[in-house]
């Protein structure tokens, strides 16, 4: 019951540890912003690329105006973490008992549409245990290849041709998650994204030392990350575009003037159907403006995938 304290950012403000996570992550967005010189998205399919243009929105040529999108489950299948630890484990940089924790994470997160605080914990440390003492450039540079390998065909092309029409008409756009910025940053980079906001994991002369700036990028954190980004940059969240899978993303939706969920869990679902934000949902292929429509594809594939997970964490344990 812990992840409803997230419902809205009222019933859990934002701690100085968010703000100090907000605040880094907008700093090596700057940091790491990409020139503009992105493909023009002709290679996304012509039905996704339609269903960007019919919105009225994005403005063309609204300088003060950004898109900000959540990552797992909104632009990729899946979550971002555990493609990586997959990639990781694959160059053994850890042990099958750390896999299988990985895989029990993504099944959790997969079929209770909720990320729990304590699975979090978890995923945290052990992604912060497995890449301590590692170069940075090291990390970055087998990063390109699990993209490559786990990531590049889990993007949907709905969400990614939204994308594209706030690049189109000359905005700014970019990932906001909790998955390390490092991670976030190629992903972004590979899809002609602006940049991209992630957790920031501390660093000296170039090695990871085990420990975050501030907390995770989740919740009230991303709001805080997105703030200071539009604060740096000149934008004017009024005018800006936030999409989201999760209710644990209303801080941030709440912040803009134009929300989007995006294939949402139940509450984010509710949540913005009483709010008359708009919807959509690429799980089914159909879309679904201002309408919640459950995702019937994959349940029985989820549910399979699940049950192996747990009866597998259960003989490890």
């Amino acid at each position: 019951m812990a992840a409803l304290g997230w419902l809205t950012p009222r019933r859990r403000p934002a701690t100085a540890r968010s703000v100090l996570a907000g605040e880094a992550a907008a700093e090596a967005a700057r940091k790491s912003t990409f020139p503009d010189d992105r493909p023009s998205g002709a290679e996304q399919g012509a039905s996704a690329k339609a269903e960007a243009e019919e919105a009225p929105f994005p403005v063309v040529g609204d300088e003060r105006a950004a898109a900000f999108f959540d990552l797992d489950n909104t632009v990729m299948q899946g979550a971002a973490i555990f493609h990586f630890g997959r990639g990781l484990y694959k160059r053994k940089f850890f042990q099958r008992r750390e896999l299988t924790r990985f895989a029990w994470q993504q099944a959790w997160f997969r079929l209770a549409g909720v990320e729990d605080p304590e699975h979090m914990q978890d995923a945290r440390d052990s992604a912060l245990s497995i890449v301590k003492g590692h170069r940075v450039s090291e990390l970055m540079s087998i990063g390109e290849e699990i993209y490559d390998e786990y990531m590049a065909d889990r993007i949907w092309p709905g969400t990614r041709a939204l994308a594209q029409a706030h690049l189109d008409a000359g905005q700014r756009v970019w990932l906001v998650t909790a998955a390390p910025v490092e991670t976030a940053t190629i992903i972004a980079r590979r899809l002609g994204l602006t940049g991209a906001l992630g957790t920031v994991a501390e660093s000296v002369g170039g090695v990871y030392t085990g420990r975050l700036v501030g907390e995770p990028l989740h919740g009230p954190a991303k709001a805080e990350a997105v703030r200071a980004l539009a604060a740096a940059e000149g934008l004017d969240l009024d005018r800006c575009a936030a999409y989201s899978d999760s209710h644990n993303d209303i801080p941030m939706l709440s912040l803009v003037g134009h929300p989007y969920a995006i294939n949402p869990d139940a509450k984010l679902r509710k949540h913005a159907r009483a709010l008359d934000w708009r919807l959509r949902d690429y799980r089914t292929g159909r879309k679904a403006a201002k309408v919640g429509i459950p995702a019937a594809a994959g349940v029985g594939a989820i549910a399979g995938g699940t049950a192996a997970a747990v009866a597998l964490h259960r003989r490890r344990r």
